[in-house]
């Protein structure tokens, strides 16, 4: 086990949508080819979109993505194009979502 209380350069973003299990697919469809944008900016590392199990969760979907610093990942979203699409996808009449955003840094950590 490590604990670390000094944040590395690397940082995590965690993003977790309230969204209606009905409604799931066709986000996580068109957070795809969001995904698809920023995977080819600079800093970016990797992302994954994990699904929830249980159809009556709180949180259905929940994005964990690396990137190599806060700088880069803040260089990617400021992108118009990419803010307007993530702009689009909150205020989505078809599937609306609440996005719950964070940087995180890790403080334990295990093999």
């Amino acid at each position: 086990m490590t604990t670390d209380s000094q944040p590395s350069e690397s940082v995590t973003f965690i993003n977790v949508f309230e969204i209606a299990a009905e409604d799931v697919d066709a986000f996580a469809e068109k957070w795809e080819q969001r995904a698809a944008i920023m995977s080819k900016k600079p800093g970016f590392i990797d992302t994954k979109l994990h699904r929830a199990r249980a159809a009556d969760g709180r949180f259905q979907l929940v994005n964990v993505a690396h990137w190599e610093s806060e700088g880069a990942w803040e260089a990617a979203t400021a992108d118009p194009g990419f803010a307007s699409r993530t702009d689009a996808a909150r205020e989505s009449k078809e599937t609306p979502a609440t996005p719950n955003t964070g940087l995180y840094d890790v403080v334990v950590q295990f093999p």
